[in-house]
């Protein structure tokens, strides 16, 4: 009996499932951060942060409070879930999307393309495109959704995990809606709604 209870406990301890979540809120952080930066048409100035205006004296007592404070309550060391978006292929496709936008905002502007519930662009009206710029629309829309395709593929791979490449693409799919500049068409529940 007792080799029984002792090979079940070992059994049990054996079977250890290690699960990885998705971490969707990184994945959306991740997104709008991309999708800023491509639809950004003019840089962004920082602002400089004024200097404190804490006295030496002041400053040497924050840090002594402040260490005897971790003495007897330990800081917490809590870790956010983290999306790595760095890596030599996504820096390309950034930068290639980024170059792209300045052709497609007149597009989405004009009305000529919008965004799909799958977060892919498409032609919503071909007729409504003058004959002498289809093809261009044609070849902008296909090289931007395989792209992205290709971005949401490489940052699942820059984080160790090929199968969240779905996940990703449907993250994203929201945030392009989302990050969508007012007069922008999208699809939703199959019909098309201009922002």
């Amino acid at each position: 009996m007792k080799k029984i209870s002792v090979l079940g406990a070992l059994l049990l301890t054996a079977c250890v499932t290690i699960n990885i979540y998705f971490p969707a809120a990184a994945a959306e952080k991740a997104a709008d951060e991309i999708i800023k930066d491509i639809q950004s048409t003019t840089p962004q100035k920082t602002e400089p942060k004024p200097k404190a205006s804490l006295t030496d004296w002041q400053i040497a007592a924050f840090k002594l409070l402040d260490s005897a404070l971790n003495v007897v309550v330990s800081p917490a060391q809590a870790e956010e879930a983290n999306l790595n978006i760095d890596s030599a292929e996504i820096r390309q496709l950034r930068a290639t999307m980024e170059s792209r936008f300045t052709a497609l905002q007149p597009l989405y502007a004009a009305g000529f393309i919008g965004i799909q519930a799958d977060g892919l662009l498409a032609i919503r009206d071909p007729a409504s495109v003058p004959l002498k710029d289809r093809n261009q629309v044609n070849k902008l829309v296909a090289a931007e959704n395989a792209d992205r395709q290709s971005l949401y593929q490489a940052i699942a791979n820059a984080n160790g995990h090929p199968e969240w490449a779905t996940q990703i693409k449907s993250t994203f799919a929201a945030r392009w809606v989302s990050n969508a500049q007012p007069g922008w068409w999208y699809q939703s529940s199959g019909s098309w709604k201009q922002k």
